[in-house]
C-alpha cells in the first residue's frame, strides 16, 4: 500500500511514522519534523514534504495524497496548487525530476538563496557539493548577479550550476562556475 500524505496548507504531511520512514528510505524525501539532521531512519516522527517532490512521488505511484477531509487529491489538483506556489514550477519541476532521475538528493536551496540544494548519496551522509538556480533560455545574467552566487556558494563550500530546461525536448544543460583566487 501507498504512503498517504496529508495536505495541509503548501506541504504534505506523511503521519504514519512506518510510511514516513520507508519514504525517507528511499530516497531522503521530506524532512521528519523537529529533527533538523535525521541519522539514518529511526526517527519517531511525521515526514513534511514539499509540493515538488510530493508531485514527483505520486507521479512515480509512491505516495498518495489526501485532504484534511481524507478525500483523495489528484496528482492534477496538486500540480495546479504547486504552479500557484512555485514561479515557474514547470521549469524547475524539469531539473528536480532529472536531477532525481538521475540519482541525486534534491532539497530546496531558500537557505542558500537559490532553487535547489543537491546531495549525491544524502543528507547526513555529506553535504550538499551543488547549489542550483532555474533558469531560463534567453534569460540575462547580469555579472553582479553571477559574482553574488558565486561568492555564496564558495562561502558554504559548494558548486555553483545554472539550470537551464528546454521544455520542448524535456532536456536540462547544466553550466557550472568554479570559483578560485588569483
Amino acid at each position: 500500500m501507498k504512503p498517504e500524505g496529508y495536505l495541509v496548507e503548501n506541504r504534505i504531511v506523511v503521519w504514519d511514522i512506518y510510511s514516513s520512514r520507508n519514504l525517507y528510505s528511499k530516497g531522503y524525501y521530506g524532512k521528519p519534523m523537529g529533527i533538523p539532521k535525521p541519522k539514518g531512519i529511526e526517527f519517531e516522527s511525521p515526514l513534511i514534504l514539499d509540493l515538488i517532490e510530493s508531485y514527483y512521488l505520486m507521479q512515480h505511484k509512491e505516495l498518495m495524497v489526501k485532504s484534511r477531509s481524507h478525500q483523495i487529491v489528484s496528482t492534477i489538483k496538486i500540480k495546479s496548487i504547486c504552479r500557484k506556489v512555485y514561479s515557474d514550477f514547470d521549469r524547475k519541476f524539469q531539473v528536480f525530476q532529472d536531477l532525481r532521475d538521475r540519482g541525486y538528493v534534491v532539497s530546496p536551496g531558500i537557505k542558500f538563496g537559490c532553487d535547489f540544494a543537491v546531495y549525491e548519496h544524502g543528507p547526513g551522509i555529506d553535504h550538499a557539493p551543488y547549489l542550483i538556480e532555474v533558469y531560463k533560455r534567453k534569460d540575462l545574467i547580469n555579472a553582479t548577479g553571477l559574482v553574488l552566487a558565486g561568492r555564496l556558494a564558495t562561502t558554504v563550500k559548494k558548486q555553483f550550476i545554472l539550470a537551464i530546461p528546454n521544455l520542448n525536448n524535456k532536456s536540462v544543460i547544466y553550466v557550472g562556475f568554479e570559483w578560485w583566487r588569483a
